[in-house]
């Protein structure tokens, strides 16, 4: 007889498995291996902890690309790239 230990803790949802319409904060952003400069590049144009984000629309067919808005600005984003974006959910206190 064993011991069963489930976690609780769960990775972050990301950019890509979103729904259109809903609102989240970044929590931060992780780049595939094979690809280490895709977390920059996703900071350097607004992807960074606590701003709001909003998947817009999905592309036809196969939901790829993404439509995001990210604060202020909207970007076309390719589902690989959306993947590297972590999820929260909104906190008024935390959101920029």
């Amino acid at each position: 007889m064993g011991i069963h230990v489930l976690s609780l803790v769960t990775e972050p949802m990301s950019l890509a498995d979103a729904v259109v319409g809903e609102v989240f904060v970044v929590s931060h952003v992780v780049a595939p291996p094979g690809a280490p400069q895709w977390a920059h590049q996703l900071e350097d144009i607004g992807f960074i902890a606590g701003e709001r984000v909003t998947l817009m629309a999905r592309g036809v067919p196969g939901g790829d690309p993404l439509v995001v808005r990210v604060g202020l600005s909207t970007f076309a984003l390719r589902l690989a790239e959306a993947a590297c974006v972590r999820l929260a959910p909104p906190d008024t206190g935390t959101a920029r």
